[in-house]
């Protein structure tokens, strides 16, 4: 190594003095910072107002407590510790007092912005604690303060969501906006694409007709919605009981087990009608269990209508003479041949389950109109090729 060389290396890190005397560089090791950029260093003290970093600068980087977390009064120690490794934010170079002011949280900000909006494009997912409860929703930290709406905390609606305080969540993004330092999210979405799959599962094996158990998760006035596991079934109002009702609350309460019958299954909704009363006795069949057609039965008239008569035959029960089978001549009135209050004997002719509908006739045993219907049914069958 030529000898100029091995002076050039001897004088690295030195300069002189104005008397010409070599004496280290010190200002020359010393770091040079500008305002917003991103540095690293050891944490050296921790007070309950700041934190000092080496960074390599003249002095101890400082982070006022109020730059070190996103979460509001926060306590130092529990944030960093001695000796830590930390990434932080260059906001002043020289402040009044020619400190380095620095912040953890901004730096974070920087880091987690670019990872975020990768992941709000691929349809990720992203995971932080809840750290505040504010107005409308919840504050998480997923690097920054993100903001995820009441609304979407959950499947159904939260009442508390102080529950959720100190909890990791995953959330999907749903919006993002650096302009305004926005981000709102969605654990909403993630529980139901973890629902979806047990959902198509449900619906796969159930079957319209089927007697499934499930646990009420929520009453609202048109009915009450019911868990089958993963999904849930709607037991519409008029599907609840077999009696009149004026609210879902007279008959079941959120968090009851029930037995109930798929009405229906809407494959492309994801949706399921229920029914409760479907798995009870129905109060009308077990008044009619004695009766059957062609018997005999007792009853009075309550009602006049155009195209027949209302008979009372039972507690609650009602049968319908209609005007054909109320003589064996044509009337053009029920009232040419009974009237309001009036006892008569009639014969069941028929009884509609679904319906709930007895059918009645006063004309004689085998001359109403089903019977007549029937035997041109009989005649018109003759000489049909076989």
């Amino acid at each position: 190594m030529a000898k100029s060389d091995l002076e050039k290396d001897e004088m690295c890190g030195y300069v002189k003095d104005a008397d010409g005397n070599l004496i280290p560089d010190y200002e020359g090791t010393i770091k040079v910072f500008d305002n917003g950029d991103l540095v690293s260093g050891q944490v050296v003290k921790i007070d309950r107002d700041e934190v000092l970093v080496d960074v390599g600068y003249k002095s101890e980087g400082v982070i006022p407590a109020s730059e070190l977390s996103i979460q509001r009064d926060v306590n130092p120690s529990r944030v960093v510790c001695l000796g830590e490794e930390i990434c932080a934010l260059v906001l002043q170079k020289e402040d009044k007092e020619g400190r380095l002011i620095l912040s953890k949280k901004r730096a974070e900000y920087e880091q987690a912005w670019s990872k975020l909006e990768k992941i709000g494009k691929e349809g990720g997912i992203v995971e932080g604690k809840a750290v505040e409860v504010v107005k409308g929703g919840l504050i998480v930290n997923i690097g920054l303060r993100g903001f995820l709406p009441a609304s979407l905390v959950d499947i159904r609606r939260v009442k508390d969501l102080r529950q959720y305080l100190n909890k990791k969540l995953k959330c999907k993004i749903i919006e993002m906006d650096r302009n305004r330092n926005n981000v709102v999210l969605s654990r909403r979405a993630v529980l139901d694409d973890e629902r979806k799959h047990e959902r198509e599962k449900i619906l796969s094996q159930i079957k319209i007709g089927q007697t499934v158990t499930g646990q009420v998760s929520s009453i609202v006035d048109f009915g009450a919605f019911v868990d089958l596991g993963g999904i849930d079934g709607l037991v519409h109002i008029s599907e609840l009981s077999w009696d009149h009702i004026n609210h879902p609350s007279e008959v079941l309460k959120v968090g009851q087990d029930v037995e109930v019958k798929v009405l229906d299954i809407d494959m492309n909704r994801g949706r399921v009608s229920l029914g409760l009363k479907q798995t009870q006795k129905d109060p009308w069949m077990q008044k009619l269990e004695n009766y059957e057609v062609g018997q005999s039965v007792c009853g009075k008239i309550s009602k006049l209508v155009s195209f027949g008569a209302f008979v009372s035959i039972l507690d609650e029960i009602e049968g319908l003479v209609h005007i054909s089978e109320l003589s064996d001549q044509d009337i053009e009135v029920p009232d040419q041949v009974v009237e309001i209050g009036q006892e008569i004997e009639a014969r069941i002719i028929s009884i509609d389950t679904e319906k709930r509908r007895v059918n009645l006739s006063l004309r004689k045993e085998g001359t109403s109109k089903d019977k007549e219907k029937s035997d041109s049914e009989k005649d018109d069958s003759k000489g049909a090729p076989v």
